[in-house]
């Protein structure tokens, strides 16, 4: 199904077919994000994203950037996480041609220019002003400060406002020459394309990308030996909050497992915490848990937003379905559902080229590796009851659990103590 490719210059080209399929989508996945920063850099990464659409030789300003793929109606943007950078185009197959061209030319040609970084800036603290007057996305930049603290893994994607300002064209050129290589990135295509062809043409748009040595991030430092709360003050009508623990990096062997029992938990509607604090007690519109694993840390986290007198009694449900997934049975039709709902799903978005894409190039980044779906389907068929009972005894532990808050809580000791398990 899918078939890897290693470039002269040591640029991997990944080619994921799907027969019958109308549409093909071109993804150039850099592994580098905000946890390569420094605090002097920090935003760059997105910030740099931002001006591969400022203009290049061949189209010279942004608006000359998006006429071509506006033109076939193409889909495209670019993505900045803590870990990767990522550049796509989705289009009609017929347009292959005219999208590699496209996205060869901003990620090798732009051009940077002083009075578009300028302009830039203004763009970017608004987006900071945004995501900071949205608890729901807020509250998640709390919960990584609190669990990563004064560190790049502690700190927003999207950088200080301060640090934004500072930022110059030397810094870009700099961040470019020490972090963007050949070697730490790869080319995916996915979708409707000739593959006896695709090779040839990703020599000619990328065969120039430096292969040069580039730095490597540093290692995150985990501490924790008691419960850890950060509550935001703000006013709000709704208190929003995150409420998990520290779980799993993408290479340990736990990993299905800990995505299985966050399912349980809050994964879809029929979900113990969805029907507890949703259905059964009405705290909240939304709730939901969720697993994080990257290359050196992970999580389980459950997000809600609940009305501001009913946060303490929330926090108390939340911890109560801990506990009994902890201690108590989970049955057999609790596992085969959250099992058969994560490989439904999927299915479902790999249908798609752009979300095969993504499935096959992160997996290749960061563990240079790719499993069929069949092959993560098995691992995560070989989960049992006692499997998720083992892990949840191993997560749902006083020093493990951490509450990120935002809400109208100038007295913070209401959440004293509640932290248990």
């Amino acid at each position: 199904m899918f078939r890897k490719i290693t470039l002269k210059n040591g640029l991997r080209l990944i080619t994921a077919p799907i027969p019958g399929n109308k549409t093909a989508t071109i993804l150039i996945l850099v592994k580098t994000g905000s946890k390569h920063e420094t605090k002097e850099t920090n935003g760059i990464s997105h910030f740099l994203e931002h001006m591969f659409f400022k203009g290049t030789e061949k189209r010279p300003t942004p608006a000359d950037i998006v006429k071509d793929m506006d033109r076939i109606g193409g889909e495209y943007n670019a993505f900045t996480s803590k870990e990767t950078t990522g550049y796509y185009a989705k289009v009609d197959s017929k347009h292959l041609d005219l999208s590699l061209d496209w996205i060869s030319d901003i990620f090798l040609n732009s051009k940077f220019d002083e009075a578009e970084i300028k302009k830039e800036k203004r763009v970017i603290l608004e987006e900071i002003n945004m995501y900071y007057d949205l608890p729901m996305q807020h509250v998640g930049v709390l919960w990584e400060e609190l669990l990563y603290g004064d560190q790049p893994a502690g700190w927003p994607v999207w950088g200080k406002k301060e640090v934004i300002l500072k930022m110059a064209r030397k810094d870009f050129l700099n961040y470019l020459k020490t972090r963007y290589s050949a070697r730490n990135s790869l080319v995916c295509v996915a979708g409707n394309f000739n593959n006896k062809e695709i090779a040839k043409k990703i020599e000619k748009y990328f065969g120039r990308l430096d292969g040069r040595k580039f730095t490597e991030k540093r290692n995150v430092v985990e501490k924790q030996s008691k419960p850890e709360k950060l509550i935001h003050f703000k006013k709000t009508d709704q208190t929003h909050l995150c409420l998990g623990v520290r779980g799993y990096n993408i290479f340990h062997k736990d990993r299905y497992i800990i995505k299985i029992l966050g399912m349980i938990l809050g994964g879809f509607m029929s979900s113990r915490l969805f029907q507890e604090v949703r259905e059964k007690k009405g705290l909240a519109y939304y709730i939901r848990t969720s697993t994080d694993s990257n290359p050196d840390t992970g999580y389980l986290v459950t997000q809600a937003g609940v009305a501001n007198e009913k946060a303490e009694e929330a926090v108390k449900t939340i911890l109560g379905e801990y506990q009994k997934i902890k201690t108590g049975k989970i049955s057999a039709d609790e596992l085969g559902r959250a099992k058969e709902h994560i490989k439904g799903n999927m299915l479902l978005n790999l249908e798609t080229s752009d979300e095969l894409a993504s499935f096959v190039a992160g997996q290749e980044i960061f563990k240079e590796e790719i499993l069929t779906p069949e092959q993560v389907f098995a691992k995560i068929d070989k989960v049992s009851i006692d499997d998720i009972k083992r892990v949840a005894q191993d997560i749902f532990k006083p020093d493990k659990l951490n509450l990120a808050l935002i809400g109208p809580f100038e007295d913070k000791k209401i959440f004293e103590g509640l932290l248990r398990i």
